[in-house]
């Protein structure tokens, strides 16, 4: 156990082989001897050993789904290829700039060398490998087919990052615009306004009511800007704590998203599509029924999706269907709940499975262009009227002397 003390430090090093050839390569180790030993055992003699400087713009402490989805291609591709795991993971902590993942790859590997089967060193690190994960490869290894398990999580997890990333994406660019609008309409009532105001007062008439709104907005936002600020800071710090902290407070959310125009259809079929995935990647490995189905709750994404399933998991333990436990929970399209029971009655619920989430994972990639098409020019025509009604508001009384003239 004491060997598990994790190598977390990058070196590098130049030597020679025992043909006499110069190499060079990098390493991961505590410290600089523990690289020496290494090197010498390989054969390698050593000639210079030094630190790694951190690039400044390689990857940070951070470590995103992202990076476990790519780890998982590269970790099936390798043993598809016949390389020995550890030797895998080696080879792929070396080639990571992240030094987070480093760290996690190379503590993962130890945990291996120590005699520990993968599912259990992976099993110890569930902030970046859930149950459905460990569940997978444990399947696998059991099975004696690894590297075909690996390769399914691989495309589930490429697969569910797609659609995560194109909903992203879709919402970043109008909420990045808003938030620009929200910051310019601020800059012109605090810092413009107030300049056409001491215009407005030498003018000595009456000015238009919708320049005298924009005026008192301004004075008022100056006058209260402050206290504004706190309480939308508190809204947003509130709403992050409940949201985080409390389900029913995630459920009610979770409901009402789904319950929204345009965008709730694209969050049910995103929930549809990775409840369809993780299904049809756990009962390829041969999973049982149920056990599958705690799993797929948890990848689902959503909240409400989630409590379902876990109904239907209850269900299915007492000889329920599943595609009357589906039809029970009142969440799935019927196109769905058919393609299951055929699944079921012809003996394959994972192809089924798999068809349904190609099906909704490209109904969600057209929804998502369709969202972002609509959603530009209605951005960009808020942003004009916010914008454009201050700068009128701020010309109408020079139109109106014009007129008098």
């Amino acid at each position: 156990m004491a060997e598990t003390a994790v190598a977390s430090t990058p070196f590098l090093w130049e030597g020679t082989d025992k043909n006499g050839k110069k190499i060079k390569g990098k390493s991961l180790a505590s410290d600089e001897a523990a690289v020496r030993a290494d090197l010498l055992r390989k054969e390698i003699v050593p000639r210079r050993i030094r630190k790694q400087r951190k690039s400044l713009f390689a990857g940070g402490g951070k470590i995103t789904t992202s990076d476990i989805a790519i780890f998982s291609r590269q970790l099936a591709t390798m043993l598809a290829a016949g390389i020995p795991l550890v030797q895998a993971f080696e080879i792929v902590g070396n080639g990571h700039e992240n030094a987070a993942m480093q760290k996690l790859i190379l503590s993962i590997k130890a945990d291996v060398e120590g005699g520990s089967a993968l599912a259990e060193a992976l099993a110890k690190q569930p902030l970046y490998f859930d149950d459905l994960f460990v569940n997978l490869v444990e399947a696998g290894e059991q099975a004696g087919a690894l590297e075909s398990l690996l390769d399914k999580i691989a495309t589930y997890k490429e697969k569910t990052e797609a659609i995560k990333k194109k909903i992203k994406k879709a919402l970043t660019y109008p909420a990045a615009v808003l938030v620009v609008a929200f910051i310019v309409t601020t800059i012109l009532l605090i810092f413009v306004i107030p300049s056409f105001e001491d215009l407005f007062q030498g003018f000595g008439a009456d000015l238009p009511t919708f320049t005298r709104m924009v005026i008192d907005l301004s004075a008022f936002v100056r006058a209260k800007g402050f206290y504004i600020v706190v309480i939308i800071a508190a809204i947003v710090g509130a709403f992050l704590y409940f949201k985080k902290r409390s389900r029913p407070f995630r459920h009610f959310l979770d409901r009402l998203m789904l319950k929204m125009p345009i965008i709730g259809p694209i969050l049910q079929k995103a929930s549809i599509a990775r409840y369809a995935r993780t299904l049809s990647t756990m009962f390829a490995a041969g999973v049982p029924l149920v056990e599958a189905l705690e799993s797929v709750a948890g990848a689902t994404g959503n909240i409400v999706y989630e409590t379902g399933v876990m109904e239907m998991r209850d269900e299915v333990a007492t000889g329920q269907r599943l595609q009357q436990a589906m039809e029970n929970t009142d969440l799935f399209p019927n196109m769905v709940i058919q393609m299951i029971a055929v699944g079921e009655e012809s003996g394959s619920l994972d192809e089924m499975s798999a068809k349904v989430a190609d099906f909704y994972e490209e109904d969600v990639d057209n929804a998502v262009d369709n969202l972002s098409s609509l959603l530009e020019p209605m951005i960009m025509g808020i942003l004009g009227i916010l914008v454009g009604g201050l700068v009128v508001a701020m010309y109408l009384p020079i139109f109106k002397m014009g007129a008098v003239v």
